[in-house]
């Protein structure tokens, strides 16, 4: 039996896409940026005009829109300088765009960005040397693993000063240019990367966990009615 397909949307490097290969889908990244270690099928195109064209000919759509519109650190900097600029603000369109396929779907982002009702995931709860809480939106109905407590004193001092494992950080901060690659691979479960890819990821534990949800409660039955004939050029 063929794999159930899973298209990408605004897909990176892979981050997310790996961690549906993982549970077991045929991935397919969309990006608008040449993503020249991307591990899978890939097409450089515009998300949402893929979508509306080929997004019925998929199981199931992941979506990780742009989300400097809504980050901590924006308001942080827009609060210090008084200046503000505009980014794209893509999470309505985007799920306007992804229920007008009809396919189960997933949409990713920052905390502050305008999901409905979504799910939290953080390293913790998969065991990763990084906390990275990311958010996502999910069609259908899914619970969150449990959240154990981010660890105090010393560790959470390195993690916050960015310190590396080598100095005794249990934990570290992957974001930006602050952190040594090697360390950012290892905490977010990513062997690929380099430091500016590794700063937007998701670490595919997250997809990873997310899929098989999607696998074991929603897609036998959908993937058997509705397989999609071939995978897309």
């Amino acid at each position: 039996m063929s794999k159930p397909r899973l298209l990408d949307l605004f897909c990176g490097a892979g981050g997310a896409s790996m961690g549906y290969h993982q549970a077991g889908f045929e991935v397919m990244g969309v990006d608008i940026r040449p993503q020249p270690r991307y591990p899978f099928a890939f097409v450089q195109a515009d998300a949402l005009e893929y979508v509306a064209a080929h997004g019925h000919e998929f199981d199931v759509i992941h979506a990780s829109p742009p989300c400097q519109a809504y980050t901590r650190l924006r308001r942080l900097v827009e609060g210090k300088t008084g200046q503000k600029r505009a980014y794209p603000d893509l999470v309505a369109p985007t799920r306007e765009a992804l229920r007008a396929t009809g396919r189960i779907y997933v949409i990713e982002n920052v905390e502050g960005a305008p999901l409905e009702h979504p799910i939290m995931l953080c390293g913790e709860m998969f065991g990763l040397r990084v906390f990275r809480h990311r958010f996502f939106e999910v069609s259908e109905f899914l619970l969150a693993p449990p959240h154990p407590r981010h660890p105090r004193g010393s560790t959470t001092m390195a993690y916050r000063s960015r310190s590396s494992f080598a100095n005794g950080a249990t934990h570290i901060g992957v974001y930006g240019n602050a952190f040594d690659v090697e360390d950012g691979r290892v905490a977010m479960g990513i062997d690929w990367m380099v430091r500016r890819e590794l700063s937007q990821a998701i670490p595919p534990a997250y997809t990873r966990w997310v899929g098989e949800q999607l696998l074991a409660h929603y897609l036998t039955e959908f993937h058997h009615a509705n397989r999609p004939q071939k995978l897309p050029a």
